[in-house]
């Protein structure tokens, strides 16, 4: 090996942290280049609207489902062993989409990388916290945090490029070189560890019941919408989400090698950031969601020019994150939080004052201030949580706050979802009341208002009502966003307080969360 690249105790974790950056990069970047390809996607394999669904949401699921159980073995079996084995997961599920022929093959491929993506992700975060010690933690995690909103960032323009240019296969085609860098770098610099402290002994019956009660919750705000909140269906899911979350509890402490240790949550600063990481996903991925919307239907944008408008706010994420993780080290993380929060809360609550008349000028400084308020918020978070608990326990402790974001951005969606629904539906009411149509129109008319297929709604109606039909549904669609994202804004502005209420003021460098030694080369 070259000497300019002979590994040792100086430079060993900064090839880490790269390696770590290389997954997360893909894994973030697969959130985002999906959805500019889904148009794509139907009309190469004749998907129907339900499977483009399960196309995003199976990711979700399992993803979502299996984060803690990723990081808990992680932390029995080593965190590096962990990793590769979902970094090859990820990229073969990746590679058999890229070949799917049929639009089941899709789906269950989307599981799979989503399963890959649960075992990796709780990896990148334990291990960079074994690997740097508490005083230079705050650093590490914010290049990682930056590292994840480039992938963000650049997502939709690099999913619409190749989509358009290459095909839509492409997009999973391109995880495999990243992959492979990932796990090059990873074998060539990464040190295994171990949580030494209990058996080798996996917790089967919490991994089930959790799995069973993650699954229900997670399928009930999925299609709650959709199939109505007091549906059936709806409802015997929301009960197995009792039940199974429940039996998960009664399960883990009486375990005698629990797979979540509650006593995590004695401690203020970890309950605090995972409320944060929920807070922070159940708003922001609510506004990217329906603002994304908004710039298609109402602005008339494409997907990529959409995609391509968020970049103020994910550019100054990419900046901000890693000058935030910094600062938490120097003067710890509640005030950037509190800072980063009330911030958000400002940019929704501007963003709530768009009209029907808006153009996207209106959302430029909200989207300036809320990648600031992401920015700030993010990596601090990450750095208190692992910090808050001992970096022996660092897998389990990654797992449970990315499953907190994970079903905080579910939620966000599927109550943002629900608001907006019922506003729109009211609004729309009052504009098609005068106007005499049958109910068989106006139910059209209805289901089109949120799918951007106004024209279609409008078909058969003559020029006059025509036109006051477009112009009412675009009034109620700019009304329900507003008062969803009026919500979003409490939201963020709650977590601010909860933030200033539940964070120590300063982390101390606990002697638990000291760097223990590394296991192996």
């Amino acid at each position: 090996m070259p000497d300019r690249i002979r590994l040792h105790d100086g430079n060993r974790k900064w090839w880490t942290l790269a390696a770590m950056c290389f997954a997360l990069f893909m894994v973030m970047l697969d959130n985002t280049v999906v959805n500019v390809a889904l148009p794509s996607i139907q009309d190469d394999l004749g998907a129907s609207l339900s499977s483009l669904e399960w196309t995003v949401n199976a990711y979700t699921l399992s993803f979502a489902v299996l984060l803690v159980t990723g990081g808990r073995l992680g932390d029995i079996f080593g965190r590096r062993r962990m990793f590769l084995g979902g970094v090859m997961v990820f990229a073969g599920s990746s590679a058999l989409i890229g070949l799917a022929p049929t639009q089941e093959w899709l789906i269950a491929g989307r599981a799979l990388q989503g399963a890959g993506a649960a075992f990796m992700m709780p990896g990148t975060l334990s291990i960079i916290s074994n690997t740097f010690p508490p005083a230079e933690r705050g650093r590490a995690i914010g290049t990682w945090a930056g590292v994840s909103a480039l992938a963000l960032a650049i997502g939709p323009a690099v999913g619409g490029a190749l989509t358009e240019y290459v095909s839509w296969r492409a997009i999973f085609f391109l995880n495999l070189p990243v992959a492979i860098g990932a796990v090059v770098v990873t074998l060539f610099a990464v040190r295994e560890s171990f949580d030494k402290t209990v058996d080798k002994k996996v917790d089967i019956a919490g991994i089930a019941t959790l799995s069973v009660g993650l699954s229900a919750l997670v399928l009930a705000l999925v299609d709650g919408n959709s199939w109505g909140w007091s549906s059936p269906g709806t409802v015997a899911l929301l009960a197995t989400a009792v039940v199974g979350l429940v039996a998960f509890a009664v399960v883990e402490l009486r375990s005698r090698v629990p797979m979540v240790q509650f006593e995590f949550f004695r401690s203020r600063t970890f309950l605090g950031a995972n409320t944060a990481a929920f807070i922070v996903s159940f708003a922001m991925l609510a506004m990217f969601f329906f603002l994304a919307l908004y710039m298609q239907n109402i602005l008339g944008y494409s997907a990529l020019e959409a995609g391509v408008r968020f970049l103020p706010s994910t550019v100054v994420i990419i900046f901000a994150a890693p000058i935030a993780g910094r600062l938490a080290d120097r003067i710890g993380p509640r005030p950037l939080m509190v800072t980063g929060l009330g911030l958000a809360a400002v940019a929704l609550y501007m963003e709530s004052n768009i009209t029907a008349t808006s153009s996207y000028s209106a959302l430029l400084a909200p989207f300036i201030i809320m990648g600031l308020g992401m920015g700030l918020t993010m990596s601090p978070m990450s750095t208190a949580a692992m910090n808050a608990v001992p970096a022996a326990k660092a897998g389990v402790a990654s797992g449970i706050l990315s499953m907190s974001r994970m079903v905080g951005g579910t939620f966000g969606v599927a109550a943002i979802g629900a608001l907006f629904q019922s506003l729109s539906k009211d609004r729309l009411t009052e504009h098609l009341a005068s106007l005499h149509l049958s109910g068989a129109t106006t139910a059209r008319i209805g289901d089109a208002l949120g799918s951007g297929q106004a024209k279609d709604a409008v078909n058969g109606l003559d020029p006059q009502t025509a036109q006051r039909v477009a112009a009412g549904m675009k009034d109620a669609f700019v009304h329900a966003l507003s008062g969803s994202l009026k919500l979003s804004a409490a939201v963020a502005a709650a977590g601010a307080v909860l933030a200033f209420a539940l964070i120590e003021a300063k982390l101390p460098q606990r002697a638990g969360a000291a760097t223990p030694e590394p296991v192996g080369a």
